[in-house]
């Protein structure tokens, strides 16, 4: 039972009524005792809560960032009116900051033996699967004075998938990747590794892809033209570990790793090659192999949904030894993890070797655009001290790419908006020179 405030009103009035007027048992009673004879009427007269029947309906899934609809569907089989207050109560991360209470909560009036709908608005904040909480329902009788109140489970779960911002930049690197096919007016010449036709030379050309043979049997210089190799293999790497966790901005740095990997899988489904993905901090927390073109980015959507960092160290010799067993044969092999000194000179440049010597290796990493900002302070005592621990964490970032290069890996070091886009420019770029 529960006691609205025009009861407490009420109350309040009669007894400054009894205070003033009628002081005494006498008035006490002739006062409130029409008041508490209205409240079990208006109990007696309100719809019972817990024959209320109810079903869901609606999304089961969305992106990260986008809104989607939950109905719930509010079945009144008794013979008397339902005048309610409802909560559909969801885990926070369902709503914007300042919007829960707005959002869970709805007025509604169902007939007796007649059903109502009501539709709650999610729109989540974190990844992965959110489960509906108690449905509570507060039943007023037609006084409005006293309600009746109670609480139903009504499972639903809405899965948030990565938001795959990166999207807008795949058009511009397919038409790079139709220059390099050869499909556009603009001819890339002497790249690639598969033969692809011949024409007539033009000056500027590698005199390397003159075809004697065939100058021989007409009257032109014929070069050969190459495509870009197709059937090659990617096996993308997500560092679960430790640094993952860490927030540049408003996304961590997973996130941010998730959405290059989701724009290099439909990059290179588009290409022809065939895209693997590990996530692995010291064991093996998602995997995705053998996917088509056609079923690969939802599958990749589906294994990212439910993985969180770790925070504990990555182990980067069972990582090695995972993408060895998972690449046997050759294989662009990209490490999406950190660029801080200790946990790669510590970590990954012990086990580098093993992963060069078979594999065309990439780094990818999530850079701070902080620590670029930093560095340009110096009005203040403070802003030069900022300005100065800055650039020595720049200098090292440097270092240790530096010194990743020089035991042959490409790197990419980009802030989160960046990344994407840059880890799709560096596969492009080593898919044109023929390193795949």
């Amino acid at each position: 039972m529960a006691l609205t405030g025009r009861t407490a009103l009420i109350a309040a009035l009669g007894a400054l009524l009894v205070g003033f007027l009628l002081p005494g048992w006498t008035g006490l009673l002739a006062v409130e005792l029409p008041l508490l004879l209205a409240i079990l009427y208006d109990l007696g007269r309100a719809a019972p809560v817990r024959k209320l029947l109810f079903t869901r309906s609606g999304d089961t899934s969305v992106r990260l960032g986008e809104s989607a609809q939950v109905h719930l569907t509010v079945t009144n089989p008794s013979g008397r009116p339902l005048r309610a207050r409802l909560r559909d109560a969801w885990p926070p991360s369902v709503w914007p900051p300042g919007t829960e209470v707005a959002a869970s909560r709805h007025r509604l009036t169902v007939p007796a033996a007649e059903r109502r709908r009501v539709t709650t608005h999610l729109r989540p904040t974190r990844r992965g699967d959110h489960r509906a909480a108690r449905v509570t329902v507060r039943s007023y009788g037609p006084l409005g004075l006293a309600a009746r109140q109670g609480s139903h489970s009504v499972p639903w779960t809405v899965r948030a998938l990565p938001p795959f911002t990166s999207r807008k930049h795949l058009p511009a690197r397919l038409s790079r990747l139709r220059e390099l096919d050869g499909r556009t007016s603009v001819l890339t010449r002497g790249e690639g590794t598969e033969f692809d036709s011949l024409r007539e030379y033009i000056p500027g050309d590698d005199t390397r892809s003159i075809d004697w043979r065939a100058t021989a049997r007409q009257s032109a210089v014929a070069v050969r033209t190459w495509r870009p190799e197709r059937d090659r293999r990617i096996l993308t790497v997500l560092d679960t570990g430790r640094t993952s966790a860490g927030r540049v901005g408003d996304v961590p740095r997973l996130d941010a790793a998730m959405d290059a990997a989701l724009l290099l899988a439909a990059l290179a489904a588009r290409a022809g090659d065939r895209f693997d993905l590990l996530a692995y901090d010291r064991r093996v927390r998602a995997t995705v192999q053998g996917r088509t073109a056609h079923d690969l980015l939802p599958a990749l959507v589906s294994a990212m949904t439910s993985l969180e960092p770790a925070l504990i160290e990555s182990d980067a010799h069972g990582m090695a030894a995972a993408v060895l067993r998972g690449a046997p044969q050759h294989s662009l092999v990209v490490l999406l993890t950190g660029l801080d000194p200790a946990p790669v000179e510590e970590g990954l440049l012990p086990v580098l070797p093993l992963l060069t010597r078979r594999h065309t290796v990439v780094v990818a990493s999530v850079a701070d655009p902080r620590i670029a900002e930093l560095t340009e302070k110096r009005g203040t005592l403070d802003g030069v001290y900022e300005a100065a621990a800055a650039a020595r964490a720049q200098t090292e970032r440097h270092h240790t790419a530096a010194r990743l290069r020089r035991q042959g890996v490409t790197v990419v070091d980009a802030t989160p908006t960046e990344l994407a886009p840059a880890l799709a420019d560096a596969y492009l770029a080593l898919k044109a020179a023929g390193r795949l």
